[in-house]
């Protein structure tokens, strides 16, 4: 009876670690800050940002045009504009998977974790094709 417990124990544990080792394998942490995070899932090749508690996720086009309108705020011109309506912002997608009012400070965090994650993208494809160029 001891050596089915231990086998049980075994199976349970080697299930876990199994199933462990398939979520490792199918979503990636691409980038982190203090407010966010972004993962790359290989079952439906997409792009999950993870940020204030916000979670929206995006095919590889979709967080390009997201990153570029992110990044095409004027934060300068919204730091020397007094009126109320400057304070924040309405950032949104094109198909709605984040809308959002920001205030300043958060564009920027959201800009730092887009462009963090934009530049984890862009090494690991030029890393895959001088990998793939040395090995022809």
């Amino acid at each position: 009876m001891y050596l089915i417990e231990v086998n049980y124990i075994f199976l349970h544990r080697y299930n876990f670690i199994r199933m462990a080792l398939v979520s490792d394998l199918t979503t990636k942490v691409l980038f982190e800050t203090e407010k966010g995070y972004s993962y790359q899932c290989d079952l439906t090749n997409s792009i999950i940002i993870n940020f204030v508690d916000t979670v929206s996720s995006y095919k590889i086009q979709d967080f390009l045009i997201f990153q570029r309108k992110v990044n095409s705020v004027d934060i300068l011109n919204m730091l020397y504009d007094l009126s109320d309506q400057s304070d924040a912002q309405l950032i949104e997608t094109t198909k709605r998977n984040f809308s959002r009012n920001l205030t300043i400070c958060e564009i920027v965090q959201l800009r730092d974790l887009l462009n963090g994650t934009k530049f984890t993208l862009t090494l690991h494809s030029m890393l895959c094709s001088v990998a793939n160029v040395e090995l022809i």
